[in-house]
């Protein structure tokens, strides 16, 4: 096996010889020009009216400021450069505060919520955040002020996505709950309305609100009147846990699962919380086998390759396909946690299959030695096995239950009836957001 500069970390492994506790050691990693998933510029541009406000090193601010001019946003991003001699002269927190009440009397408006972030040096040179959040909002108390996290460091403790998924809700105060309006938070994208979450929702005559489908800053505040909410990205779930916390508001954790009882059992939990009965999912079952199965007749014995960014149980994902007769060869994840069972069900039958890490250094040279022509699901399959035909969703792409199974297998045929330059396809940043590029 090939090394990149004498680096000794293996990249690949058998199902059959992984640890599912710790697939790879940690090391130098390799970042893929496969740009679709979000960032915390993109998710902070959800909440409506707000501006952002990056403090940090110069070449951090080169891709935060990059983002949001790919966005076609960037009247809705500012920054403070912070530079060496800052961190030793003792005035960090007032180089901040007076750098965000310049901006603000600069801009053409006054923002109803600024999103403030600052960035890691901050937080090795002990920063006072809250003291610079109180000392501005006394400045301009027409103004909230929302502390957020521009900190990769974070990534073993509480990642910076899940930071921001919970500080996007932030601004919300109190209100009087309204026991028929129903949350989805922590998607940077709203949920399928064909999916059975909204369907049984809205069935239940309960409102399905959502940030990514509000138009206004009063509108997003109408979100505090949810009395329950619901959250299935994994990085959601610190969102719905924390507004419990603040607002006590109910929250369900009902994870975008690929095993039909799992989601079965998701839907009782949520059916009984709306004091509702258990609908029949016969049909919603069926289409989703007839789906598979019209995937399987086009794909046949194909070689796919699933990677962790499409879905956020490639495991699950991979076994739903292999137990419906597709040829599933390769996995990249770094991680199986949450999902042994599916693990152990690859391990026991189709022990060759492949997990490769999604960010060791050496995949810069591995995965292309070791494979033939593929379909791929997802963008750092597509772009580590070079392929142009590949689904081209992130974070379950708004689909959930069986009619996003049966969505997902749909996608599979497209993608293998139609490829994609995905040359051209990965080098967009954030699927969903409009961008200059496009």
């Amino acid at each position: 096996m090939n090394r990149a500069n004498g680096l000794d970390k293996p990249c690949c492994v058998k199902i059959a010889d992984a640890d599912r506790n710790e697939l790879f050691a940690s090391g130098l990693e390799y970042n893929p020009p496969a740009r679709g998933m979000w960032n915390i510029v993109h998710s902070g541009m959800l909440l409506p009216g707000a501006h952002e406000i990056f403090a940090c090193a110069q070449g951090c601010l080169r891709g935060v400021i990059l983002t949001a001019a790919e966005m076609l946003e960037l009247d809705r991003l500012s920054w403070i450069s912070v530079s060496q001699s800052d961190m030793f002269d003792g005035t960090l927190e007032c180089d901040i505060i007076d750098g965000v009440c310049e901006i603000i009397g600069k801009l053409d408006r006054r923002p109803p919520v600024i999103l403030l972030y600052l960035s890691c040096i901050h937080l090795f040179a002990g920063v006072d955040f809250e003291v610079i959040i109180d000392e501005l909002t006394q400045r301009h108390p027409d103004i909230t002020f929302v502390d957020c996290y521009m900190t990769p460091t974070m990534r073993q403790t509480v990642s910076p996505v899940s930071k921001m998924s919970s500080q996007l809700y932030a601004a919300l105060k109190p209100l009087p709950f309204n026991n028929r309006a129903v949350g989805i938070v922590g998607n940077d994208r709203a949920t399928d309305e064909d999916s059975e979450l909204v369907r049984i929702i809205k069935n239940s005559g309960c409102e399905v609100r959502d940030i990514t489908l509000c138009k206004s800053y009063e509108e997003y505040l109408l979100l505090a009147e949810c009395a329950l909410n619901i959250s299935y990205i994994p990085t959601g779930y610190l969102a719905g846990d924390d507004l419990e916390r603040r607002l006590g508001a109910k929250h369900l954790h009902l994870p975008a699962r690929y095993s039909y009882d799992d989601l079965i059992d998701n839907y009782k939990v949520l059916c009984s919380e709306l004091n509702i009965e258990v609908p029949d999912f016969s049909a919603d079952i069926n289409l989703a086998e007839k789906a598979l199965k019209a995937a399987k007749e086009v794909i046949g014995d194909t070689p796919i390759a699933i990677d962790y960014t499409v879905v956020t149980r490639p495991f699950e994902l991979a076994w739903l396909l292999y137990d419906h007769g597709f040829n599933v060869k390769h996995i990249i994840a770094d991680s199986a946690a949450g999902e042994e069972d599916s693990f152990d069900k690859l391990c026991e039958k189709c022990p060759d299959l492949m997990i490769w890490s999604a960010a060791n250094v050496n995949m810069l040279y591995e995965p292309e030695q070791h494979h033939e022509h593929m379909l791929a699901l997802g963008q750092k399959a597509a772009y580590y096995f070079t392929t142009d035909n590949f689904v081209n969703i992130v974070v379950n792409g708004g689909y959930y239950g069986f009619s996003g199974i049966a969505k997902i297998a749909e996608l599979m045929i497209d993608a293998y009836n139609l490829p994609k330059d995905r040359r051209e396809v990965l080098k967009l940043k954030g699927m969903g957001c409009a961008s200059c590029l496009v």
